[in-house]
């Protein structure tokens, strides 16, 4: 099979990334594009690290920050108090619903 039976062929550019954890990633990119809009870095699929084009000097972080949950955030957005307040909003909110609910059903009998 040849270009007639699959189609042309675009031109593209390889550049390899390499990450610190040594992890290499090949990318094409259109050879149509403009330099700049190639990124000079990307993250690693394999660690999650910044990759660069620099295979002597791959980029690091300089303070890894562990995963959050989203708990975590919530506690960062928010105090013990403000947490206090939404909670017991929510809970006088499915009471009234369940009350409503029953007086409903009692009603309906």
């Amino acid at each position: 099979m040849g270009e007639q039976d699959r189609g042309y062929v675009a031109d593209r550019v390889h550049r390899s990334y390499y990450c610190s954890n040594g992890h290499v990633q090949d990318r094409k990119f259109a050879a149509h594009i403009d330099v700049a809009d190639i990124p000079v870095q990307l993250d690693c699929p394999n660690c999650g690290m910044p990759a660069g084009q620099d295979k002597d000097n791959p980029p690091v972080i300089l303070k890894h920050e562990p995963y959050k949950t989203h708990l975590a955030y919530v506690k960062e957005r928010r105090t013990d108090e403000e947490a206090k307040d939404l909670l017991d909003e929510a809970v006088a909110s499915v009471r009234e619903r369940r009350v409503r609910l029953a007086e409903a059903a009692v009603n309906t009998k």
